[in-house]
């Protein structure tokens, strides 16, 4: 068992390498502790994981921005164990000793991560009980089919935006774009949808300068939302956050949207852009995926256990001292999820390259009780995103070299910049406004690709119904759950007429012809 932290903020007993020293481009920073950020870390995470795993084991000290101290879990039951006792490791970043001897400032690039709020992410017990289940129960009453006609209408609309060039960035052209068209039709703001929020939602989470000023643009048009939305209430989440019984504040319903937006915009995009990278770059990944022998969401769940949207989640605050992977933890340190480094764990993945798209083991959406809600919402815009765009573009190719792709890390992620890829030209497809999310949905359209990811209630089905006898619906008519007859076109909020009659209004018609001698 090793001892807890040597170094803290400005009582360093280690060696400080001086500017000039190698060791500053390896990532080393005082008392000899691997910088968690840096040019280290964003290049090759995982090199930096193996070898804090080579040197401390399942949980490995490092420093975050400023050289400030925190502890790396490395280890998949690790990871488990500290996301499932709360008891232990608290979500309230209050308790953080960084923060209470003002070692940490307001204004570190890590603030808008970190800084409490009155929002579940960083309460415990029956707060985050009360907090959580408003944010369940509203994400509950999401119409999935309609979030999937979404999806699909919105990632048509980008797809015509680039398709006569024959070239496109899939990642400024579509994955950043297309979760945030689809997160603001959701929350009930598609007319915030723009540029500056897009560039201000994967700002926020980088640790830049402009940080602070990112999340304070994000969170005033969400305050613009919950003020309109207590005076104008529609059919949106954002309007079921504010009528339900948990009776949430304005500020603490502001900061919740901005929650969800953030972090189902962050996951959602990296998610698209290594799904689509790993089908550019690995041909036996496309072939399996082009041959039937792996579905789409088959292949966004491989990606989550290979690219996991958020390498790393910060964070928890030790509730007192503990022991923790062979390392004594002091009350009051913090502790980062390592969510790829675990999905990488030897304990539980020896070979990397085996097949996993059936298993959801993996640490992508975190565990315990602050695993992320709203996976499932996350997975049908991949899903269905990545669905449509090879349906409209099955001949993509990488338009670069694969070595010419580069990335962008931080704490939590390493994303993407672009993805340059080349097709044929074409010309646009029709689009139309999508319905309600909260509403019953109207037909689908033959060219809407439905990727389900989990089993959903049928439908009522309504058929036509040719040449019955008298006292049925005469032909055309369609039919409801109920066996009553509506009129062509009616909106009864079945799925449309066939393109063929139903099998038994078939054999009626054959027998009919036998009868009368035909």
């Amino acid at each position: 068992m090793t001892t807890p932290f040597h170094y803290e903020p400005g009582a360093a007993t280690g060696p400080v390498p001086p500017p000039e020293c190698p060791a500053h481009g390896l990532g080393i920073g005082p008392g000899g502790l691997r910088r968690f950020y840096g040019p280290e870390a964003e290049q090759d995470p995982h090199g930096l994981y193996d070898k804090l795993r080579a040197e401390h084991g399942s949980v490995a000290p490092v420093l975050l921005h400023g050289d400030v101290p925190a502890w790396l879990v490395l280890g998949h039951s690790e990871n488990l164990h500290m996301t499932r006792t709360p008891s232990q490791f608290s979500r309230d970043s209050r308790r953080w000793r960084a923060l209470q001897d003002g070692s940490v400032a307001p204004d570190h690039p890590l603030a808008p991560i970190f800084t409490w709020q009155p929002i579940c992410v960083f309460a415990d017990g029956a707060t985050h009980e009360r907090q959580r289940g408003a944010v369940t129960d509203s994400l509950n009453r999401i119409d999935t089919r309609g979030v999937r006609r979404h999806v699909n209408r919105y990632s048509n609309r980008l797809v015509n935006d680039f398709c006569r060039e024959g070239r496109a960035d899939l990642v400024s052209g579509f994955a950043e774009r297309l979760p945030m068209m689809v997160m603001c039709a959701i929350l009930g703001m598609p007319e915030e949808y723009n540029d500056r929020m897009v560039q201000a939602a994967r700002d926020m989470t980088r640790g830049t300068a402009t940080a602070v000023q990112s999340n304070a643009y994000v969170l005033a048009a969400l305050s613009r939302l919950v003020e309109r939305r207590r005076r104008e209430p529609a059919d949106d989440f954002a309007t079921w956050l504010v009528e339900h019984p948990a009776d949430m504040n304005d500020q603490e319903v502001a900061e919740h949207l901005r929650l969800i937006l953030i972090a189902s915009y962050e996951a959602t995009t990296n998610l698209i852009a290594n799904v689509l990278r790993m089908v550019l770059t690995d041909p036996r990944f496309r072939a399996r995926l082009s041959g039937g022998h792996m579905t789409v969401p088959e292949a966004v769940e491989q990606t989550l256990w290979d690219e996991p949207p958020f390498t790393a989640v910060f964070g928890r605050w030790a509730v007192g001292d503990t022991e923790l992977g062979g390392q004594r933890i002091k009350a009051g340190d913090a502790m980062i999820v390592g969510i790829a480094p675990a999905n990488t764990d030897p304990v539980v993945r020896p070979d990397l390259n085996a097949n996993m798209e059936g298993n959801r083991a993996h640490l992508a959406f975190s565990g315990g009780p602050h695993e992320c809600p709203g996976q499932d919402i996350g997975r049908a815009i991949a899903d269905v995103g990545v669905d449509a765009l090879l349906l409209r573009l099955p001949d993509l190719e990488l338009a670069v070299d694969e070595s010419e792709l580069t990335w962008v890390g931080n704490i939590m992620g390493r994303h993407l910049t672009q993805l340059p890829a080349e097709f044929a030209s074409r010309p646009p497809q029709d689009d139309r406004e999508p319905p309600s999310m909260g509403k019953p949905n109207p037909a689908r359209q033959d060219w809407e690709v439905q990727s389900a990811v989990r089993h959903t209630a049928p439908i009522p089905v309504r058929a036509s119904v040719p040449s019955e006898p008298a006292g049925t619906a005469p032909t055309g008519a369609t039919v409801a759950a109920d066996g009553s007859a509506a009129a062509p076109g009616e909106a009864t909020g079945l799925i449309p007429q066939q393109r063929r009659p139903a099998a038994p209004a078939r054999m009626w018609r054959v027998v009919t012809r036998w009868w009368n001698g035909h």
